[in-house]
């Protein structure tokens, strides 16, 4: 990967150009979905970007110098991470990266739920401590399906760079791998049944309790920007278009993004909130199940 692709990748498209404004269009347009689902009208497409706007403009409470910096400089770092996953995905070229690119991007994909479940036990609150503790319980339960699915495509490409692992394994493979990753996608964002980590009836806000003004401006953009990390990755696994000239490429992976917010949308809007050990359970049994197939079939090489 060349120097001006690499700076194209982070800066324009699928980076910072792209994401920013994806990020917001996709937030919207999951409030949408869901709204019209429960016979609402729902917000106009700019009211995401302009709440965020808003409490970019409010002034924080004042604390504990230490306290306040932990609690700023864990946003940034979830924002970043976020950024960067987005700019490692191989969207307009089937080959790019470097050797071993898909564990810097598995590595940035789990710094922010890392990051979050920090900020709920730093703001020193209750209910920010209890959403922690609930968040870390997930992580746990959801990574060990979303880790063996991929490592699973891992072995069907025999190396870890994500252009191999998304256009070389096989479809016995790759679809109860994709399945397993299209799983854990709700959880990771935190949406309907599997939102028990913000559960706002129960805990406010969960770890994100006590976060205001820019902090908690920084929490929301790391949460768009996870929509377009998540969904874009899986679009790349599933959709890998070897040969495919460029702009057909982007427009897919914009297409099937921006679908995946919809399938996502009408999911938590027709389902119920399960409680911390329901949805554990879930993962541990169907999850790890489907992800297990496709590890089964890349050792016997199916």
């Amino acid at each position: 990967m060349t120097l001006s692709s690499a700076l194209v990748r982070l800066l324009i498209f699928p980076g910072l150009l792209y994401a920013f404004a994806a990020a917001w269009l996709m937030e919207w347009l999951y409030r949408k979905v869901v709204a019209r689902a429960q016979r609402r009208i729902g917000p106009p497409f700019y009211q995401p970007f302009f709440d965020f706007v808003k409490l970019l403009a409010k002034k924080p409470v004042t604390r504990p110098a230490l306290q306040g910096f932990i609690m700023t400089a864990l946003p940034l770092a979830a924002v970043a991470a976020s950024l960067g996953t987005i700019s490692l995905l191989p969207v307009l070229q089937d080959r790019g990266g470097f050797p071993g690119d898909l564990v810097l991007l598995v590595s940035l994909i789990e710094l922010v739920p890392l990051c979050f479940v920090l900020a709920g036990f730093v703001s020193r609150s209750l209910f920010g401590g209890i959403g922690a503790a609930r968040e870390a319980v997930l992580t746990l339960s959801y990574n060990v399906p979303f880790l063996i699915a991929l490592f699973a495509l891992v072995i069907g490409a025999g190396g870890f760079s994500i252009a191999s692992v998304a256009s070389t394994p096989t479809w016995a493979v790759r679809v109860p791998a994709l399945l397993a990753l299209l799983m854990t996608l709700p959880v990771k964002l935190h949406l309907n049944p599997f939102s028990a980590a913000d559960a706002e009836q129960e805990i406010y806000a969960g770890a994100l309790t006590e976060y205001d003004g820019p902090r908690l401006a920084l929490w929301k953009l790391t949460h768009v920007l996870e929509w377009v990390a998540l969904t874009g990755l899986w679009t790349v696994l599933a959709f890998p278009l070897p040969g495919a000239a460029a702009p057909v490429r982007a427009l897919l992976f914009v297409a099937v993004s921006f679908l995946l917010v919809v399938l996502l949308a009408i999911v938590s809007a027709a389902t119920a909130r399960l409680k911390t050990a329901q949805i554990a359970r879930f993962y541990w049994m169907w999850g790890l199940g489907v992800a297990v197939i496709a590890l089964i079939a890349a050792l016997i090489g199916v």
